[in-house]
């Protein structure tokens, strides 16, 4: 299938199909006219990558789910760098979460003294 077929297939714009294939995560074949060439693979590992982007992955993290998908595994999370960049990426989360509930804490307490009778949500 050619870039456009790839692209209504997976959501993703040509534009960023071809920003994929320069940083080595899709490797297009090419026709004899030039024209890029894409297979059923190629779909699987652009949905893997767009569903990682969608929760905040980012380019650079998708790469060893690709690489795992690209050695035959069922899924990209399957294989143990995958699992590493998923840890990772969890205590990331868990680092912003804990940064958050104090900003949340010192607004609270900057409500609590300005407005000593409003309710605090949540």
């Amino acid at each position: 299938m050619r870039i456009g077929e790839l692209a209504e297939r997976t959501g993703a714009s040509t534009r960023s199909l071809r920003y994929y294939e320069q940083h080595g995560l899709l490797q297009a074949r090419r026709d004899p006219n030039g024209y890029r060439q894409y297979t059923e693979e190629d779909v699987r590992l652009v949905t893997e990558i767009r569903a990682l982007l969608a929760v905040g992955f980012s380019l650079e993290d998708t790469r060893p789910f690709v690489d795992c998908l690209r050695r035959g595994h069922s899924t990209g999370g399957s294989c143990a760098e995958s699992v590493e960049v998923y840890q990772r990426k969890l205590d990331e989360i868990d680092a912003e979460i804990r940064v958050l509930l104090g900003r949340r804490a010192e607004v609270a307490a900057q409500l609590a003294e300005s407005c000593p009778g409003c309710f605090v949500r949540g």
